[in-house]
């Protein structure tokens, strides 16, 4: 029963992180990530906070939302 709970809380971050991403790139340049993390289930990442994703976080990146901003008049 206890994984059952863990498997529900896990799908319950990924849906919240997957919304806060497709939220996110409507209004920016950037792409937008969904992490898996160990302790904190999933979370949303702004590909623009770092210069190149670290390597530490992109072999955790499980879902991408493009950015839907251009620059590019």
């Amino acid at each position: 029963m206890a994984t059952l709970a863990t498997v529900q809380t896990n799908s319950n971050s990924y849906f919240e992180a997957l919304a806060t991403a497709e939220r996110r790139a409507l209004h920016s340049f950037f792409d937008q990530h969904v992490i898996e993390d160990d302790d904190l289930g999933y979370f949303a990442l702004d590909e623009g906070d770092y210069n190149a994703l670290p390597a530490h976080l992109a072999h955790r990146v499980v879902h991408t939302v493009h950015g839907g901003l251009l620059d590019e008049y």
